[in-house]
């Protein structure tokens, strides 16, 4: 059995390759979903939506951000789930050089996480907007990570 004292000076050893990163865990339509806290910009309560015609569903419009025009999505539409009536908070989120905000029904608590908790979804091909899940630290329930890239891209 080797310890400490055992390892030939010099070998290298397997270090702890895990990350660690923060989480906005927000409830959208009843469910807990969380981003990587690196890509939230701002959460805004007052905002007023200008109406586009001709874009999909789950585009509510475009609001003024201090003269920067976002787009706001209804993530329950997005998601495939009825229209919100609960949103109240805008989350703007910028990923590869695009903002949006997204339609959000309150944030519930920022966590760190070590990657290696995030286990992949149940069923993939019909989550395609969730990247990983996870219990919450605090225990509070079970979390879904959404896969940016999917969510902003035009499928």
């Amino acid at each position: 059995m080797n310890t400490e004292n055992d390892r030939i000076p010099g070998a290298v050893t397997e270090a702890s390759t895990s990350v660690t990163r923060k989480y906005l865990i927000f409830i959208s339509d009843g469910l807990k979903l969380a981003i990587d806290a690196e890509h939230v910009v701002e959460i805004i309560s007052q905002f007023s939506i200008t109406f586009l015609p001709k874009t999909p569903d789950y585009i509510k419009g475009v609001f003024n951000m201090r003269g920067s025009i976002i787009p706001v999505m209804d993530l329950s539409l997005r998601m495939g789930k009825a229209q919100s009536t609960a949103a109240t908070l805008l989350l703007v989120i910028k990923y590869r050089g695009t903002q949006i905000g997204l339609l959000v029904d309150s944030v519930d608590q920022m966590a760190e996480l070590d990657d290696s908790r995030l286990l992949p979804p149940i069923s993939p091909a019909s989550q395609p907007f969730v990247s990983a899940m996870c219990a919450i630290p605090d225990g509070s329930g079970t979390m879904l990570v959404l896969d940016c890239e999917r969510l902003l891209s035009r499928e």
